[in-house]
């Protein structure tokens, strides 16, 4: 059960809410704009759910569903049928035939609530077609429809669809919240979470995934193994290790399916935040504030061997090959540059 007091941050997209739910105006439809795993689907399915509820109730300043009426039953278990989410055939792609399809149904009224809604957990997966077919259904729609459009790339709709919804964007949650979280709900020891928040920035999805999520540990772990090998190795092994921390593995040992940009990200935080680290030991000699405080040997170990110049060059690096990923540079060529420029300003 999940009520709006247990969303962490997110203050003004709340008020808008709310303000829905106390005067009965919600809109048509919403767009509801953040980066992937940020609590857009959590926040849209409570939404939804309490506009739905026949016995809502105020707590908090908030009004939250009663979770006991038939209507929050069937949403708490997937099977309200006036609370529909949007599915599609291609992985990549919500076609034009699939949202005419949804179209079609908008005109057939809810069956027991006051409201239709429909969510689409991918709403940047609608082609030009597909966003064409829809605006018909946002010009024209039933008083009963709520659409909430969930995306982590605004840039790939309309003008014409987006000037026909209310956009409501995800703003990064604070640090110190997803920490308490994290500690509260999900026995995070202090250090990780301090961990985990630095590489989530703001995320609270990727802050909790992280805090459960091996991988994050294998990644450090050979991350740290590359950079205390590095100033040995030719650039061909050097590519090769990176290669095999790029290239998460499931249990059965086979190449898990993720977003390569996404590991990337991820590796080039974890570079960041260790040189960054390395940077204030180096001028502090103190471990206070350290994201790796629980590496401080190999932290002390790079800070007598590189030189402040090398380490502001290195962080220097990392962020122009962030940016190079961003305009779309091949990812594999800004890397080896960028294990280039480590290399030498470690030696």
């Amino acid at each position: 059960m999940a009520d709006f007091a247990d969303i962490i941050g997110q203050k003004q997209m709340i008020d808008h809410l709310q303000n829905a739910l106390r005067t009965g105006k919600a809109s048509h439809a919403y767009i509801i704009t953040g980066e992937k795993e940020s609590g857009k689907e959590f926040i849209a399915r409570i939404f939804a759910q309490t506009l739905q509820c026949s016995d809502r109730h105020e707590e908090y300043g908030l009004l939250e569903p009663c979770h006991e009426c038939h209507s929050c039953i069937q949403a708490e278990s997937g099977s309200n049928p006036d609370i529909i989410t949007v599915t599609h055939d291609k992985p990549n792609t919500i076609s034009v035939d699939e949202v005419r399809a949804i179209c079609d149904d908008v005109v057939i009224k809810p069956y027991a609530g006051p409201y239709k809604i429909y969510i689409f957990p991918d709403g940047e997966k609608m082609n030009i077609q597909a966003q064409n077919a829809l605006l018909k259904t946002l010009e024209e729609p039933p008083s009963y429809v709520v659409m909430l459009i969930l995306t982590d790339n605004l840039d790939v709709f309309l003008p014409t669809i987006l000037s026909r919804c209310v956009v409501l964007p995800m703003k990064p949650a604070p640090d110190d919240a997803i920490k308490n979280f994290l500690m509260k709900e999900y026995h995070t020891p202090d250090y990780r979470a301090d961990l985990c928040v630095s590489f989530a920035r703001g995320n609270v999805g990727k802050a909790i995934m992280l805090s459960q999520n091996e991988e994050f540990d294998r990644m450090r772990k050979q991350t740290f193994g590359l950079l205390q090998k590095i100033s040995r190795k030719e650039l061909h092994e050097i590519l090769d290790m990176v290669k095999e921390i790029e290239t998460p593995l499931d249990e059965s040992g086979n190449e898990e399916n993720v977003d390569k940009k996404e590991v990337i990200s991820d590796f080039l935080d974890m570079l960041l935040f260790f040189f960054r680290d390395v940077l204030v030991y180096k001028a502090t000699e103190s471990d206070g504030g350290l994201i790796f405080a629980g590496d401080l040997s190999y932290i002390r170990d790079t800070a007598e061997k590189c030189t402040f110049e090398g380490l502001n060059a290195i962080v220097k690096l990392i962020t122009k090959t962030r940016r190079r990923i961003q305009v779309n540079v091949n990812p594999d060529i800004a890397v080896e540059m960028l294990m280039i420029g480590i290399k030498d300003n470690m030696a």
